[in-house]
């Protein structure tokens, strides 16, 4: 699977985080979100482990019980079942990769 960069194709699920599925295939999922400043990413869990890449912006990443302050660069492995969630302190780019495969974030066909 092959996706050209475009701005189409954004959800909104939580006010002030945009997220996009760029590719997926059998086994993982990538994700591309927008988050918007003094936005909160509510604590959550789900069965899929969860990689993750800061492109730009600031933000504290909860997982489990420790925060992590997370800057341009930074990366992190959340696993299947931790509890985990976000404060967005700039505004921000991050992408996720998800194993398996978020049947929840496959786009409409």
């Amino acid at each position: 699977m092959f996706n050209k960069a475009n701005n189409e194709g954004y959800a909104t699920p939580i006010k002030g985080i945009d997220q996009k599925t760029l590719v997926y295939g059998e086994k993982t999922l990538m994700t591309e979100f927008k988050l918007q400043k003094d936005s909160i990413l509510p604590r959550h869990c789900h069965p899929h482990e969860q990689t993750g890449y800061l492109v730009k912006g600031h933000i504290i990443l909860s997982i489990g019980e420790k925060k992590h302050d997370v800057k341009p660069g930074d990366s992190w492995c959340i696993p299947s079942g931790i509890e985990h969630g976000a404060e967005i302190i700039e505004d921000s780019v991050a992408i996720e990769v998800f194993s398996p495969v978020r049947v929840d974030y496959l786009p409409d066909k």
